[in-house]
């Protein structure tokens, strides 16, 4: 498929580029709030207008010249999507005025040679007009009073930086190419031609975006020793070994209660729901540091979504290691976690780029895995072979099965009739589901078994 044209959305902190872009895009793809800063990374979403389809790009506030790491850092992205960009949108406030650094963005982005529009945002109603006609004096033709927040305005601004895009050929293609960006059913099978959703969770600088950027083998995502410096979720897809992957890239996750800017705050509500757009969950630990209680309460977000999981040790080459250093560790993880002894751990180092393609390798095997149908007449055939004498029993009338059906994938379900009503018992569930990965694989996949009695 081509490459989608990009409108680039740029402008100082807290003018509401952020809303127009969730605007354009038609979600909630990237934090709004008054708190300036909220946006880092750049963020891409897929977009149509009248039929035709492009690529919105959310920047950082910028701060030309700041020499602190993050801006610093901010203007460096906005560079890499400015080189990139179709169309660039200047983002101003209506209700502010012209201040210096609007003068200074616009003659830093006309330097570039991009088309330019000017967005004077938060013309909320009529009499608010003629705040936008200063802006005229920045010497930008192309000007559009709008109102991110409440949508006017926005159709004049889209029309005319779309105005030279192709048109799609059919509706149809335009939806698809939005269900493929978009918030996807959690009950879909991934295939070969259908990208691997990947969720990178784990406890502030753990070293996620460093993960992302060496799988990426680019510079995607804002990379920095401090805690939280990645807010928004940031997508991104590569294909590797006929594979496709996209890799969700989300805000360390910390207890709300200890949690004290909006930003941060919104950031934990922001990575559970990105957690739950993935097909596999990698959940990052800090080797150095060990098993923490807030590594397994992560961890515990991740079961509990249903999302396949990889648990993945980084900084493993930053460990002073003996002998036994990496089955001790294993010890520790199935110790403090229990409940995810389903998943596979990977011992890598992000910052070197060790064993990601042993990574590769398990999130492919994972994904597979949370697809696996079984057919109820191999099912049944394993169930004659299992020994139930050895199964949990109870107090109460002992239980048994008549068949097992699969009904559904990602995650599988099965479907046990038995002799008696209500929910298997917690020590008989656990038997069933143990015998069926001994047999099945089902590897970094919970099971779900529901039981039916069998009249």
């Amino acid at each position: 498929m081509p490459q989608l044209p990009r409108v680039v959305i740029l402008g100082r902190p807290n003018v509401g580029k952020s809303t127009l872009f969730n605007r354009i895009c038609g979600r909630r793809r990237a934090l709004v709030g008054d708190e300036p800063g909220m946006t880092r990374d750049r963020l891409y979403a897929p977009a149509t207008w009248l039929g035709k389809r492009f690529e919105v790009v959310d920047t950082g506030g910028m701060i030309p010249f700041e020499k602190d790491l993050i801006p610093a850092e901010i203007i460096r992205q906005a560079r890499v999507a400015i080189e990139e960009a179709a169309q660039l949108i200047l983002v101003v406030d209506a209700r502010q005025g012209i201040v210096p650094l609007d003068e200074e963005l616009v003659q830093l982005l006309r330097r570039t040679g991009k088309p330019l529009s000017l967005a004077v945002n938060k013309v909320d109603a009529a009499q608010h007009s003629p705040l936008a006609a200063e802006f005229h004096r920045l010497g930008v033709p192309d000007i559009f009073p709008l109102s991110a927040e409440h949508g006017l305005g926005v159709d004049d601004l889209l029309e005319h930086v779309t105005k030279d895009f192709a048109a799609s050929l059919e509706a149809s293609e335009v939806a698809g190419g939005e269900a493929a960006g978009g918030e996807a059913a959690a009950t879909l099978t991934p295939r070969r031609d259908q990208p691997i959703n990947v969720g990178i969770i784990g406890r502030p600088n753990v070293g996620k975006s460093t993960l992302l950027n060496s799988l990426l083998q680019e510079e995607r995502s804002i990379v920095s020793p401090l805690p939280g410096t990645t807010r928004d979720a940031v997508d991104a897809e590569f294909e590797r070994d006929g594979l496709r992957f996209r890799l969700i890239d989300t805000a360390g996750i910390r207890r709300k209660g200890k949690t004290k800017l909006l930003a941060e705050k919104l950031s934990v509500i922001q990575a559970r729901k990105h957690l739950e757009r993935a097909d596999v969950a990698l959940l990052l630990l800090d080797g150095p540091e060990g098993v923490t209680a807030l590594d397994t309460h992560i961890g515990g977000y991740a079961h509990e979504s249903r999302r396949s999981v990889v648990i993945v040790v980084n900084k493993w080459d930053a460990v002073k290691k003996g002998p036994t250093a990496t089955r001790d560790y294993l010890q520790v993880i199935r110790r403090r976690m229990k409940f995810l002894a389903y998943a596979p751990v990977v011992f890598i180092s992000a910052l070197r780029g060790q064993k990601l393609g042993e990574l590769l390798k398990t999130i492919a095997q994972v994904a597979a895995a949370r697809s696996l149908r079984v057919s109820t007449s191999e099912m049944n055939e394993f169930l004659k072979k299992v020994d139930f004498e050895r199964a949990p029993t109870p107090a109460g009338k002992p239980t048994r099965i008549y068949y097992v059906t699969q009904g559904g994938v990602a995650p599988p379900v099965f479907v046990a009739f038995t002799n008696r009503a209500g929910k298997l018992h917690f020590s008989f569930e656990r038997f069933l589901e143990n015998r069926i990965r001994e047999r099945f694989g089902f590897l970094g996949t919970p099971i779900v078994i529901k039981a039916h009695e069998s009249r």
